[in-house]
């Protein structure tokens, strides 16, 4: 009897930590807080690796993944399917385990909703995500919380949020993943008139305010050998309506000698193919941190 209990002793103590990994799952999580320099509540999804519950004195790289216009921060994990992607890579090795969080700089123009990642009057996000957002995410998650271990990446107006936001702050980011990137008004748009009011009107004024592609062609040189310590990709569909903005970003790039990739991939601006561009977007950050 005694052979036998020992036996079954072992058995438990053998099981009970596989089942307790099995059991480990990645999570998704949208929360909100507090913003004193917009006045009001802002929520973020957040992606919490499957390890992140079970090591708890690990801490994480952080990937920060902008929406587009109109969207929420919900949209990349409900229609773009991060979850799924993270854990399918993870699982595989070609991506690490990471931290992902998306901002909400969106929502319906037609109900009311702000958007844009930049200063504009009566919306100061870029404020905002810099003073608040990234130091409380960063102090309220496991984040390791240094350049070499933070990204950015973003999809149409996240996309030009997020090449803007790594040309101010090359000294924050170790790479940028830029997915049919809102870098300029396309040409084709009437530009709004600077007394203009409505929040699309003052959304559009900001992207030509903060044009992605006149920032590299202005760097001195300076500011060009900071840029260089970024890993650049920019990716955009054949059929997307950005393609002529996104092109002639890369082509400042090269005239700046800044090294940037550049993918034209077969598709147009919609989720399918960010869900796709998620398989190229997650590997790359990962091999850039360091």
């Amino acid at each position: 009897m005694k052979k036998h209990f020992i036996f079954l002793l072992g058995v438990v103590l053998t099981v009970t930590p596989v089942c307790a990994q099995r059991s480990a799952q990645s999570k998704v999580e949208t929360k909100s807080l507090f913003s004193k320099v917009l006045n009001a509540e802002r929520d973020y999804t957040i992606y919490l690796p499957k390890s992140y519950g079970t090591d708890t004195d690990r801490k994480y790289p952080i990937l920060y993944l902008l929406h587009g216009m109109t969207d929420n921060s919900t949209q990349w994990y409900n229609r773009g399917h991060l979850k799924d992607v993270m854990d399918l890579l993870t699982a595989s090795g070609e991506a690490c385990e990471m931290i992902v969080v998306t901002p909400c700089a969106g929502g319906s123009i037609e109900s009311g909703a702000w958007n844009g990642y930049f200063d504009m009057p009566g919306w100061k996000y870029e404020t905002f995500f810099f003073t608040e957002f990234l130091p409380y995410i960063e102090s309220a998650y496991r984040v390791i919380g240094n350049k070499q271990t933070r990204a950015v990446a973003g999809l149409s107006m996240g996309g030009g949020g997020s090449a803007s936001y790594a040309q101010k702050h090359p000294e924050l980011f170790s790479s940028v993943y830029a997915m049919s990137a809102l870098m300029n008004i396309p040409a084709e748009r009437a530009v709004p008139d600077k007394s203009a009011k409505d929040k699309r009107a003052l959304l559009y004024l900001s992207v030509i305010e903060n044009n992605c592609i006149a920032f590299v062609d202005k760097a001195g040189d300076a500011l060009r050998d900071q840029l260089r310590s970024v890993a650049w990709f920019v990716d955009c569909g054949d059929d997307d309506y950005l393609l002529d903005r996104n092109i002639e970003f890369t082509q400042a790039m090269r005239r700046a000698g800044i090294p940037c990739e550049f993918r034209i991939r077969n598709g147009g601006h919609g989720w399918e193919y960010w869900n796709q561009a998620l398989y190229i977007c997650l590997p790359f950050v990962t091999r850039n941190f360091k």
